[in-house]
Order: structure tokens, then sequence, then C-alpha cells
């Protein structure tokens, strides 16, 4: 039988090539490709038969999961009700954004709860997580530690001790004997995220897995190990604010985009129950440049400050600086402004800015994104009891966006009384809101801004 050539496979997309090339050929990824051993033989042969798979029919309903409580409500919420025997969860995040502090927090409240939690640790020392529980208070929560590599003992010891909560931090520094690479190789997490995850089917443990992020903020290593878990989780936030989310990005068992809000505090993560009002509270006298937007995150509405600045550039290209939105979708509306509205951005900088670190990725922000551009542009503020939301075509129309009854209940809760939405919008009972629709931008500019 002849030899099996090597493979190489791209750590950024996972695209699989016979040589080595200096430019991944799926993603366009430069130095990406490492090399991964082959399997030795393939299957000796398919003629001998396989057991009958028991069959059901589109009509046939299972019962829900169980599900155990953390008692956290932010952490529920992002899960879809509690954790589901038997899961698998992928966390993710940049480095020192708070990932073992949260599921430190998390195991201890599992462990008061009832679940027994077992806390696997390939990063620091038994002693440093002991000291970090010590800083936050958990020393009293029954949670059993450990500090291993080797999955094979890892696995050994999970089999023993059967605990309801497993949770590995980190998959990168995870070892597997069987695989002939270096901890943290494309063929090492593959490796181990599929004898965790196997793991957690056979024996019902659900298994929590810290994963490194790239300097894109995806998850590092092969995006099968994505495929292989039920839920992937996103922990976001700036570092130098003081709110974190914690973001559903696939989940199984209940609504993906969901999110919960923390806030880091000096004593460990507490979770914000309004998050809405936490966003807006260091608002001040109304100022232009500053638009509120009644976003949806999830099933959560969530209203954000969307602040922006226009000045004069000195520069030959006008800077177009973005935090916290796509800044492709600030050109396509700078774009429609001036070809739909006749209003002029050249030699102008144009800066924009999501209040509080939150990062909002809904369509629905545009018009808010437009209000804000043209109050920091035409120096006018914007009505402090008004909050917008719809989305701008290219055409410069005002498109409806869904679950608008909602928005406008969250704003009204929060003492906001008018609201600009598009023209055709299902408003349902917005009791104590005046909401005014626009059909497009250049009505919307011309009545705000008296321009357009």
């Amino acid at each position: 039988m002849s030899k099996s050539s090597p493979n190489f496979t791209c750590t950024a997309c996972g695209h699989a090539h016979r040589k080595w090339i200096g430019k991944c050929e799926g993603c366009g990824a430069w130095n990406t490709l490492v090399e991964e051993a082959p399997l030795s033989s393939g299957p000796k042969s398919l003629g001998s038969k396989g057991r009958a798979i028991h069959l059901t029919d589109l009509a046939t309903i299972g019962e829900a999961p169980p599900r155990a409580s953390s008692g956290i409500d932010e952490l529920d919420r992002v899960l879809g009700g509690g954790l589901v025997p038997a899961s698998a969860i992928l966390v993710g995040g940049d480095p020192g954004i708070g990932k073992s502090t949260l599921l430190l927090q998390a195991a201890a409240s599992f462990a008061q709860h009832g679940v027994k939690c077992l806390y696997i640790s390939g990063e620091e020392a038994s002693a440093q997580v002991q000291m970090r529980a010590q800083r936050l208070g958990l020393t009293e929560a029954p949670v059993a530690l450990g500090a291993e590599t080797n999955l094979r003992d890892i696995l050994t010891t999970l089999d023993t001790e059967r605990p309801g909560l497993a949770i590995i931090d980190s998959i990168q520094t995870m070892w597997l004997d069987t695989v002939d690479s270096a901890p943290g190789s494309v063929s090492q997490v593959r490796a181990a995220a599929h004898e965790l995850v196997t793991f957690a089917k056979r024996r019902g443990v659900a298994v929590i897995l810290v994963g490194h992020v790239t300097k894109d903020g995806q998850i590092a290593g092969p995006r099968v190990v994505e495929h292989m878990v039920d839920t992937v989780l996103y922990f976001e936030g700036e570092r130098g604010h003081q709110f974190r989310i914690l973001r559903a990005v696939k989940n199984r068992f209940g609504p993906a985009d969901e999110i919960g809000v923390f806030e880091m505090t000096g004593s460990g993560l507490s979770q914000v129950l309004n998050p809405s009002a936490l966003f807006l509270s260091e608002r001040g006298q109304p100022s232009p440049g500053s638009a509120v937007f009644a976003g949806i995150e999830g099933t959560r509405p969530v209203l954000t400050e969307i602040q922006a600045l226009v000045a004069p550039s000195p520069l030959g290209t006008p800077r177009r600086t973005v935090v916290g939105l796509d800044s492709g979708r600030l050109s396509t509306i700078l774009a429609v402004l001036e070809a739909r509205c006749g209003i002029p951005f050249a030699g102008l900088d144009v800066f924009l800015n999501v209040a509080g670190g939150m990062r909002v990725t809904e369509p629905a922000a545009d018009l808010a994104v437009a209000a804000a551009i043209l109050s920091a542009r035409e120096d006018v503020a914007i009505p402090p009891e008004t909050v917008l939301f719809g989305e701008i075509s290219l055409s410069g129309a005002l498109r409806p966006v869904g679950q608008t009854e909602n928005r406008l209940k969250e704003a009204a809760k929060l003492g906001f009384s008018q609201a600009i939405a598009p023209k055709g919008s299902k408003l349902g009972q917005a009791e104590g809101m005046n909401v005014r629709q626009m059909p497009d931008l250049t009505a919307f500019v011309g009545e705000m801004f008296g321009a357009g």
C-alpha cells in the first residue's frame, strides 16, 4: 500500500491543501498552513453490515430537555433557559476579557444550585485559580478543581467523578497522546474537542470549553470545532469599559444572538438586569451628534446611544473611524446621504461610536446612525426624548424592521415619548409613544434638519 501524502490545513478556515503554500486558497490568509498527519489506514472493508438506525417521522415530538439553572439570570438567558445535560458549549473571547472569571463564578453558582462541577485548568496552576476564587469570595463553593493538560487523564477523572458540569480551560492547551503534533495545533484541537464532545454525549455530562481567539476575533483553531459543539458563546467588550457582553452566536437549545450583559467590578462580574438603562445612564444634556437607537439583541430590546463627530479634515482622504459598528455600513449611509439627499461629506472626517462598548450589527441602526451624523454635521441636537430605528436602502427609502412593538415598549419604559420609524411599521400597542413614520431619508432630513 502506498504511503499517504501529508496534508496541510489552514488554521483560519480549515481548508486542506496537498502541499504547503504561503497563501491559503480558501480564505486568502498568509502563513496559516500547518502540517497535519494523515490517517495511517482507511476502513478495512464496508462489506460487513452495521446495525439499523431507529427512524421516526416529523410528527413525533420529544420531551423538552431538562435544564439546570445557575442562578445567574443573564447566563441562563444566553444558554436558552439554563444548562442542558450532555451539551457541549464553546466560550471564546479576547485574552484578559474575563472568561475564566465568568466561568469560575458560573461553576460556583451551578454547584450551589445542586450541580456537581469540575473545573480543569490547563493554563494556570491550582493555586492561581484558588487565589482568584478567594478574590471573588467563592472559596466555600463545592467546586472540584484540577490542573492538567493530558486529555487521557482528564477523561479518566471525568469518568470516575461523573460531574454534571465540566469546565475545560482551555481547549488549546489540551494534549492527546494519540495525535502526533504539538498542543494547540489543528490536529490536537480537533481531536481533543471530538473526544470531549463524544464523552459529553455518551456520559450525559455538560462540558464547557474555553477557546482562544485570533486577532480577527474568531475562535482559534479549525472551524469544525464550532460545528461539533451545541452552543458557541462569545465574551465581548472593550478592556477600557466595565461592560461585558456574553453573546450566543449558535445555540441548538435556544435562540441565537441572545445576549447577557455583565459589569466588571472589583469583586468579579455582576449581571446587569436592565442594560438599556445602564447604557443610557451617562447621557447628559442634549448635544449634537447623539442619537438613541432602539435595537433588538436576540429576544431582548436594548437601547443604546450612537455618537458621531464630523469635523473638517486636514488630510487629502478624510478619515472614517468606527467603533462598535460595521465600517462598511457607515460608508454606505454616507454615500446615500450624498447621492439621494445632496449632503456632501467631502473634506470632512467622520467618527462614529456606540457608547458603553456595545457592538451593534442590526441594519435597523441605519436611521439612528444617519441621524447622529447629520446632527453632528449641522450642529443641531436631536430631541432627548426621541428614539430612532429603521433600515436605509440604497434608493434612500426607509424599510420597516421587525419587533417594532417591543422596541417602542422598551423606549416608553425608560421615559422616551417620541419615536421615528419607517412608514409601514407595525406599531401594535405603543402606549404613551408618539410615533412619526417617515417614507424615505429625504423626508426625514427635511423634517428634522430643515434640508434635503
